[in-house]
């Protein structure tokens, strides 16, 4: 290809060559770059936190919920969309966290009207995940705006029908409860692949002014009384057992003392029992035995003399004395000497006879 320039005694110019293997360098780079883009569509990778959802040609095909590498169909085939669905997130209903520990309040959230006609104000967090990612993606545009709405539409409709005076003391527990409970029916009635883990008052309270001290002084008065009860019964609770141990040791202590006197009555009755047979088959015997022994007990360090009792002189037989020198004499190892008394007058009939008229100091 050859240039010409006007005017005379000027030479052609000619363009420069092309270098050789242009075209196949140039051919070469579009594939390379070719291979890249089909890969970087190709390949995708799913985070400990996230699911991906395949999309082909815009339609839903499947969830993949393990983490790492995965491959696809290049795109525009097939189309990853990956969320953060197993992780906890949280929206914040009648105030704005700016970080650090504070907060604004939104009035248009947070301000709401009692089953008493009533204002208070009610800031809350609820805490959420993507529990089916199809719904989540496919069922509603905005799910954070979805969320926030629904959320302020439960919050309204349980604190609509209660007393202020119940949602600003005890009542704040029930009230979580129950707007958890409204908002996951709205979430299952609309389908929006959402699970509501857990809703959470930060404070429910009158506007700021006197009313508002006026209920503070009230909370503060019933918990109180909360803990005035709690001590209470841990006082009862620590003298109860005591009181219930002491008397369970007197009621043993009795069982033990009944149970020992029925033994001894059982016990005197058998020995009662004992001596009556034997009474039964010889009653002379049992009866001068019992007197013996009776004499024994009432007597023990009497001494008995016995005498005839007729006659000026009285006759009778030392036995204390006897005895003594015969135990003496026993010790000494030397036989006792014998003690001699004249016969008696008259010999009573019997040992019972001679116990009856003999003498005793």
């Amino acid at each position: 290809m050859e240039v010409h320039v006007g005017g005379k005694g000027t030479e052609p110019n000619k363009l420069p060559a092309m270098p050789k293997n242009l075209m196949r360098n140039i051919i070469i780079g579009v594939v390379v770059l070719f291979v890249i883009l089909l890969g970087s569509s190709t390949f995708y990778t799913v985070e400990e936190q996230e699911q991906a959802a395949i999309l082909r040609f815009g339609e839903y095909v499947s969830t993949t919920e393990s983490p790492g590498l995965h491959f696809k169909l290049p795109y525009p085939i097939e189309e990853a969309v990956i969320v953060p669905a197993n992780l906890e997130q949280r929206i914040h209903i009648g105030y704005k966290d700016r970080g650090g520990g504070e907060a604004v309040s939104i009035d248009e959230e947070a301000l709401m009207i009692t089953g008493d006609e009533n204002i208070v104000s009610a800031d809350a967090v609820v805490e959420w995940k993507v529990a089916n990612l199809e719904q989540y993606l496919y069922n509603i545009s905005d799910a954070q705006t979805f969320l926030r709405n629904s959320a302020i539409s439960a919050i309204r409709s349980v604190i609509g029908a209660t007393k202020l005076d119940f949602a600003i003391t005890d009542g704040k527990t029930a009230i979580q409860s129950d707007v958890k409970n409204k908002l996951i029916e709205l979430q299952e009635q609309y389908e929006t692949g959402i699970q509501i883990i857990d809703v959470k008052f930060q404070d429910i309270e009158p506007p700021v002014g006197k009313v508002q001290q006026a209920f503070k002084d009230v909370t503060n008065a019933r918990e109180q009384r909360s803990t005035k009860i709690n001590q209470a019964q841990k006082y009862v609770n620590d003298i109860l057992p005591k009181a219930r141990g002491e008397a369970q040791a007197l009621l043993e202590q009795a069982e033990g003392e009944k149970q020992s006197r029925i033994l001894n009555a059982q016990g005197d009755v058998a020995k009662f029992n004992a001596v009556y047979n034997e009474f039964v088959k010889n009653p002379n015997v049992t009866s001068h035995r019992l007197v013996l022994e009776t004499f024994e007990k009432v007597l023990p360090g009497a001494k008995v003399i016995i005498t005839d009792g007729a006659g000026d002189t009285v006759k009778y037989l030392p036995l204390n004395e006897l005895l003594k020198s015969s135990s003496s004499g026993n010790t000494n190892n030397t036989p006792a000497p014998r003690a001699t008394t004249p016969p008696p007058a008259a010999q009573p009939e019997s040992s019972e006879d001679a116990a009856t008229e003999g003498g005793t100091q």
